[in-house]
């Protein structure tokens, strides 16, 4: 059973009439390639007559065993999506055909895709979040916790009072509500100076801004609690597509020293290695080839074959792979899954390549690649149509 899910929609106008439908075929699809959406095999479909009440007869693979409608598609100037009704098989792969909608892309695709010879670009060294981590909602998984309460039984020691906790998404505190909101640091370095509530840079917190009329309050709580110095650091999980989350923080109250600056950079290196040990957790790694075929500056199309894989990436929104051409380093990159087509036995998954790469200047390098493969897949085309109208 042909399984296909739609992630991401292309923006589409639909097409008035059938009429309009019809003649768009007639003058824009005659000399160029047609094919059947959702195929298995990127499967070629020709129009070979327009008949006078607008239906058509078209030819494709006599292998091929569509049901009783046929969604077909095209680029001209515009991507173009046509439905068919097919109202009588005429023989094996020869079909008379009704129009029964159609809709046209609202812009030109941005770049041209081609077809890739098996073993020419390869995907491999999958690198897929077992659970994702939102902005709204901070549902952490169970095993993100265990790691956040390892670290603090560890680093207990770190000062009088440790505080290792989730950010919740209806967070009340005021000063945890704003960690959440904009992932700044707090540091009071001496809870009883109120100079030492002011930020030292932007990347900290301001009481004085935050707190306002209440500040002189929080203050003499501190003191009455026997606090001498307190620090909450962030903790900011950055995904496969480098958004920033700040879900967690970690807090340190002193009550026999003042903290220095040296002691936010501690925390903060900290809390960076405790983001990697999540993010260990958090990831699986498959170091599996699978076919790369089809692709562009913009994305791909990948054949995946392997079955953890499969399981995987129908759970994930994207994921960060390397794309290795023949002859050729790996170039790692973010894949943002936008469909996926299932024969039962393989998962094709169309993906649009989004955020930056993990290295410095690999899309720069990838374009270089592709450059020469578009311009000879540009002149076999045009060759391909010349010899069509001779």
């Amino acid at each position: 059973m042909f399984k296909v899910t739609q992630r991401k929609q292309r923006n589409f106008d639909d097409l008035e009439s059938v009429d309009e439908v019809y003649e768009l075929l007639k003058t824009q699809f005659v000399n160029r390639k047609l094919y059947i959406r959702y195929a298995v095999e990127k499967t070629e479909i020709a129009i070979s007559e327009f008949l006078d009440d607008k239906t058509i007869i078209v030819v494709t693979d006599p292998t091929y065993e569509p049901d009783k409608n046929l969604s077909i598609y095209g680029l001209s100037d515009k991507y173009l999506e046509v439905d068919l009704e097919i109202i009588e098989e005429r023989g094996p792969g020869y079909y008379h055909c009704k129009i029964i909608s159609g809709r046209r892309a609202s812009h030109g695709r941005r770049d041209l895709r081609f077809k890739v010879p098996p073993n020419e670009v390869v995907a491999t060294n999958f690198k897929i979040s077992k659970h994702t981590i939102e902005l709204t909602g901070f549902k952490i998984p169970t095993s993100i916790k265990v790691v956040l309460d390892q670290f603090h039984s560890t680093n207990s020691g770190l000062s009088d009072i440790v505080r290792v906790d989730v950010l919740a998404s209806d967070e009340k505190d005021i000063i945890l509500k704003n960690i959440r909101k904009t992932g700044n640091t707090l540091f009071i370095e001496d809870v009883s100076d109120m100079e030492s509530y002011k930020s030292i840079s932007e990347d900290f917190i301001d009481l004085h801004d935050l707190m306002g009329g209440e500040l002189a309050g929080y203050m003499k709580n501190n003191i009455q609690k026997g606090y001498k110095s307190l620090i909450i650091v962030p903790i900011i999980y950055i995904t496969e597509d480098e958004r920033s989350i700040p879900f967690a923080y970690i807090q340190l109250i002193s009550k026999s020293e003042k903290f220095g600056i040296e002691k936010v950079l501690e925390v903060k290196d900290h809390a960076f290695k405790l983001v990697d040990r999540i993010r260990d957790a958090n990831t699986s790694l498959i170091t599996v080839h699978q076919q790369v075929a089809d692709i562009s500056r913009g994305g791909a199309k990948l054949i995946i074959t392997d079955e953890d894989l499969k399981k995987s990436i129908v759970k994930s929104k994207g994921f960060i792979f390397d794309i290795v051409f023949k002859l050729q380093a790996p170039i790692t990159i973010y894949g943002e899954v936008r469909c996926t087509y299932s024969d039962g036995d393989v998962l094709y998954v169309g993906v649009d390549f989004a955020g930056n790469s993990s290295r410095k200047d690999e899309m720069k390098r990838f374009y270089a690649i592709l450059q020469p493969m578009e311009k000879e897949y540009k002149a076999n085309l045009i060759k391909s149509l010349k010899s069509k109208k001779i």
